[in-house]
């Protein structure tokens, strides 16, 4: 943590620094202030994330700065007068010490400030990841079509009309809604994030099944499902034992 004294009183001044540095070893102290007008000078390059304020300054009083300039981390305000405690706290304050600075109470005036930034922090990630979810459900949600090789020519294939994906003999196959199966230039694992999440599952290593298409389940052995799909009875299509809680989430969403 990065922090700024703005503080007329040379004694005082050092007094606290020292007092943080016992208190917070880590700490880093970036510059002390004396007064409004090199606060405002300064204020406008260097950034800090906590502020030590006195009151009154050389040049006048320190609330005059934030005219002047947008301070944007916390601050523990020091002064000899308590007169100005009402004001202080209408400006980014943490806690308003009177000196001559008591350690427990500065300790705690920054126990304060770390309890306030964990929760900025844990909400600035709750926003991130809120905009995140966001980005992602503005954007595709999974690939439309595949085209396969029909002898000479190309055929479009909608991902509506896609029963499943399957493996067999190291090639990848879509199988379609009629029962018609074609070679796929992709692996499964690839088609797995290309395929949007509501519409298929990959319920094994050999296979992503469309939800709009599956026909019956019913039990297998060892905890397993097996799934019906329409025209295809080349094997069991069966829900992997460590896949079957979250296919049924899937489907139960």
């Amino acid at each position: 943590m990065k922090y700024i004294i703005i503080e007329d009183e040379t004694i005082a001044a050092q007094r606290l620094k020292n007092l943080i540095t016992q208190i917070r070893p880590d700490f880093k102290h970036v510059i002390t202030l004396d007064s409004v007008e090199s606060a405002v000078i300064s204020l406008t390059a260097l950034k800090a994330d906590l502020f030590f304020m006195d009151v009154q300054l050389a040049d006048g009083i320190s609330f005059e700065i934030f005219d002047q300039v947008k301070i944007e981390g916390p601050i523990i305000f020091t002064t000899a007068y308590d007169n100005y405690a009402i004001q202080a706290f209408k400006q980014n304050s943490v806690d308003y010490l009177l000196k001559p600075i008591d350690p427990s109470e500065l300790e705690g005036a920054i126990e304060k400030f770390e309890k306030l930034a964990v929760k900025s922090s844990e909400a600035a990630e709750e926003e991130e990841a809120t905009y995140t979810q966001l980005i992602k459900s503005l954007q595709p949600s999974g690939k439309e079509r595949f085209i396969v090789k029909v002898g000479d020519h190309l055929k479009n294939i909608l991902c509506a009309d896609i029963q499943a994906f399957y493996s067999k003999d190291k090639m990848s196959y879509l199988l379609t809604k009629e029962g018609k199966k074609y070679p796929v230039d992709y692996s499964l694992d690839r088609i797995d994030e290309l395929v949007s999440p509501v519409d298929f599952f990959r319920i094994s290593r050999k296979y992503i099944i469309n939800l709009a298409h599956v026909g019956d389940i019913v039990s297998y052995t060892n905890s397993r499902l097996e799934i019906g799909l329409k025209y295809f009875d080349e094997e069991q299509v069966i829900v992997a034992r460590e896949r079957v809680a979250d296919f049924k989430t899937w489907m139960d969403r």
